[in-house]
């Protein structure tokens, strides 16, 4: 993962994290649904850990949350500094 996008990591972090806990999901069933470690997500949805994803994996958390993958795309570049 380059640098110059950890903002944009970390924002995909926080929207999987913030629409987990909208299903109700731990991040253990998160990690089930998708056949990850719970470890894996915890990496992911952490502001201190920037993890990248392949799409595979982020499509299949896409699924897991019924959420369709643009809305974790999204970005409003004033609050990422870009």
């Amino acid at each position: 993962m380059k640098k110059e996008y950890s903002d944009y990591y970390t924002e995909i972090g926080l929207k999987i994290a913030y629409y987990r806990k909208l299903r109700g999901l731990t991040q253990e069933q998160l990690a089930e649904k998708v056949n990850k470690s719970w470890s894996f997500i915890a990496q992911i949805e952490s502001t201190k850990i920037n993890k990248g994803i392949s799409f595979d994996t982020f499509f299949d958390i896409s699924l897991a949350l019924d959420i369709s993958p643009y809305k974790f795309l999204l970005f409003d570049s004033e609050d990422l500094n870009i």
